[in-house]
């Protein structure tokens, strides 16, 4: 059976790529045919004449089954500002259709899992009228959210799950990510969102160097999903 989970967070740098790489090496160590994908990203180098971004890259070479970076991250724009402006500047339109083209084309290869990456927050604009968000409705997969625990994440974490309803679309958990320095009053805090979002908190991503720690962390939130 395939699962497939369009991962977003509460805004940008909420830790979606830790995340999603987390999960598709602890889908690798259990012997799953993973893929991840990175639609759209803004901010990248070029690498041998090509754009290449970082963390796309990450997600290519974590997954299990191997694809092209062009599947992986198909639209990829220069500028690290938000994605429907790099795209004007570059002179290119970033529809919602095309994007879940790319998407679907990719994930004719056979898997068992597949975690599809969004850009920033879940109300990305791609166009003067799309989101990203447009994207994630038409693929109808459940939704993993990333909150980065800092001052103002309930007020994100909450109206981003009320979006995500909104669009009829399921929640499927959410994961509290720590930065290097715990947030006043973590566990309220966490405490807090546990009993006003309505889905289950799948884990808790503490500040850890050590790989074998956060290796046993991500296997445990892999067979949460």
């Amino acid at each position: 059976m395939k699962k497939r989970f369009f991962v977003t967070g509460v805004d940008t740098d909420a830790g979606k790529t830790y995340v999603t790489v987390g999960l598709l090496k602890a889908a690798k160590r259990a012997g799953l045919k993973s893929i991840g994908l990175k639609p759209i990203a803004a901010g990248a180098d070029r690498v041998d004449g090509n754009l290449r971004n970082d963390d796309a890259l990450l997600i290519q070479h974590a997954s299990s089954v191997k694809l092209a970076y062009e599947q992986v991250n198909p639209v990829v724009l220069e500028e690290a500002v938000a994605p429907h402006v790099a795209a004007m500047k570059e002179g290119r339109l970033v529809t919602a259709s095309r994007l879940e083209g790319y998407i679907k084309g990719a994930l004719l290869t056979p898997h068992e899992l597949a975690l599809v990456e969004g850009a920033g927050g879940w109300r990305v604009p791609l166009n003067d009228r799309e989101m990203l968000s447009d994207v994630a409705k038409t693929l109808d997969f459940p939704i993993i959210l990333v909150v980065n625990m800092k001052l103002g994440c309930l007020n994100h974490a909450l109206l981003t799950a009320e979006a995500i309803a909104r669009d009829g679309l399921t929640l499927a958990g959410w994961i509290a990510n720590t930065g290097p320095e715990i947030m006043s009053c973590y566990d309220e805090n966490v405490a807090t969102l546990s009993s006003m979002l309505s889905a289950p908190l799948l884990g808790a991503l503490p500040w850890c160097k050590n790989d074998e720690d956060v290796a046993k962390v991500f296997d445990e939130l892999l067979s949460a999903l």
